[in-house]
């Protein structure tokens, strides 16, 4: 399932990373939201300023009136505006600080399970060098000598001499095998 071996160094950096992640999302998204309902409450804010604009306009019976209602109604929209803006950095503002939080928070945690990971990788890789290169020394040492045998006794040199012998045994222990009246072909 997984292309690494789950030893335990892996499964504790894995888990405080994932921690880690998880902390950072929720921060975002509780950032995210405060801005959404920030949002919200403006947009319901001034639709109701809107709102009550419109009225005003409508029930005006003078142009005097008219003009009034729609100039009492600029200012305030615009102090809104700018308090929506001041939340908004006060939000950004506030995201910042809690991410560097969670940042700080798991910053060791995670720093020491990675460092815990790199050991074992180390301590793994220099294992299998090591076994790699016994095993390439093995195989030069029988490509180098093919006449030592495993226990160390030399074969002759004279290879030939000792597999026409074996083919003779051999042959005379298949005709000793045979019944006595049958042919060879």
């Amino acid at each position: 399932m997984y292309p690494f071996p789950q030893t335990p160094a892996v499964r504790t950096h894995m888990d405080a990373q994932a921690a880690f992640l998880n902390d950072m999302s929720k921060s975002i998204f509780h950032s995210f939201q405060q801005i959404c309902d920030l949002n919200i409450q403006l947009v319901q804010t001034m639709l109701e300023e809107s709102t009550l604009a419109s009225h005003q306009v409508l029930s005006a019976d003078r142009q005097t009136e008219l003009f009034t209602a729609a100039s009492s109604r600029a200012q305030p929209a615009t102090e809104k505006l700018r308090a929506y803006q001041q939340h908004v950095s006060r939000l950004a503002a506030d995201s910042h600080v809690e991410l560097a939080r969670v940042t700080e928070q798991h910053v060791q945690n995670t720093t020491r399970t990675a460092r815990a990971l790199v050991d074992e990788v180390a301590r793994t890789a220099t294992e299998e060098t090591e076994r790699n290169i016994r095993t390439q020394q093995e195989a030069m040492r029988n490509a180098t000598d093919p006449f030592v045998r495993p226990d160390g006794d030399a074969r002759g040199m004279g290879g030939d001499a000792d597999l026409q012998r074996a083919q003779m045994e051999a042959r005379q222990g298949g005709q000793q095998a045979r019944p006595a009246g049958s042919a060879t072909h």
